[in-house]
């Protein structure tokens, strides 16, 4: 249940979805113009790329860590991209910079293994499983089976980090793991991460999406598709993390 209903959430949360609500409600209204003038303004706002890169900076306050020694593992979140059923394999989206990382990371022998944790998010293609497409990819290009870790059931962050200790428990694997994601996504993943029993786990940004601070014109002054893409993942993030803690999912 709670994974449908973060579905619908995630669709109420859109700030374009509350832009139409005012416009509909403005031909219902007696305040007409003055409703639409709100809803304008929202939009603006919600599309301005100096705001969201304000916010941004903010919300993305983990800098990229200095690893002095070798960690057992890398754990990389699921959501970086979509199963094509045609072809079967994955098309990666821009997350696919947490993957980037962690290859990166393991490369340069700074962990022994990556931990791919990622089910289905579909709630009408629940056998595309993530990670086991992953775990084709990273065969693929020369990672051998026995550094790579897949766990393909978990539907959400909390059943990310919920499955994935089962599987390093069984390991006896209990330290000297990175967690790598989103920068967007890495408050609420650490306190959920936290709040299931890692005690020492180290936060690894990747695809950080503010940028350095700039007042170009187009930047500070008109309106960006993107930029409002951008917000939706910070109020996500949010709404995420507040119901992650009512709920007692995250610390």
């Amino acid at each position: 249940m709670f994974f449908f209903l973060s579905k619908i959430l995630s669709f109420l949360l859109m700030p374009l979805f509350w832009f139409f609500i005012l416009m509909i409600y403005s031909f219902f209204s007696k305040h007409k113009t003055q409703i639409q003038i709100v809803a304008i303004l929202f939009l603006y706002l919600c599309s301005n790329s100096f705001i969201v890169d304000e916010i941004g900076r903010w919300w993305e306050n983990y800098p990229v860590p200095k690893l002095q020694k070798t960690y057992e593992v890398g754990i990389v979140l699921g959501g970086i991209g979509r199963i094509d059923p045609t072809e079967q394999r994955i098309e990666f989206t821009n997350s696919a910079d947490r993957l980037l990382k962690a290859i990166e990371l393991y490369h340069q022998r700074k962990i022994k293994k990556i931990l791919i944790t990622g089910g289905s998010g579909s709630v009408l293609h629940p056998e595309d499983k993530e990670a086991i497409y992953i775990y084709r990819y990273l065969k693929n290009i020369q990672v051998p089976d026995t550094d790579i870790i897949i766990e393909n059931e978990s539907r959400n962050t909390y059943e990310n980090a919920i499955y994935s200790k089962k599987i390093l428990d069984s390991l006896h694997i209990y330290d000297d793991i990175i967690l790598i994601t989103s920068a967007y996504h890495l408050r609420r993943s650490v306190a959920i991460f936290k709040k299931v029993g890692y005690q020492n786990i180290l936060p690894y940004p990747a695809e950080r999406l503010s940028g350095p601070r700039k007042f170009e014109i187009d930047h500070c002054l008109l309106p960006h598709p993107d930029a409002m893409s951008t917000l939706y993942k910070y109020i996500h993030e949010w709404a995420g993390i507040m119901v992650y803690k009512m709920k007692g999912y995250a610390e």
